[in-house]
């Protein structure tokens, strides 16, 4: 049996040699560097509904259509 999310857990992550801390609550997922206030924060429902696929998803396309560096 699972345990209840019931409170904020925080667990450090090293991604590309960069450590973060990440935030896993009953409100959402909040990813912030280490040693930093602010952070990216994401809400169980966003993940749940599939916005946060949905934003991902548009940002990819959007950053196709600008121009590269590779003029």
């Amino acid at each position: 049996m699972a345990t209840k999310l019931d409170k904020t857990i925080k667990r450090e992550l090293e991604h590309k040699g960069v450590l973060y801390t990440v935030a896993i609550g009953p409100d959402g997922i909040k990813v912030t560097r280490k040693g930093a206030r602010k952070g990216h924060e994401i809400s169980w429902d966003s993940v749940i509904s599939g916005d946060a696929e949905l934003y991902r998803d548009l940002k990819i396309s959007i950053d196709a259509l600008q121009p590269g560096d590779s003029e």
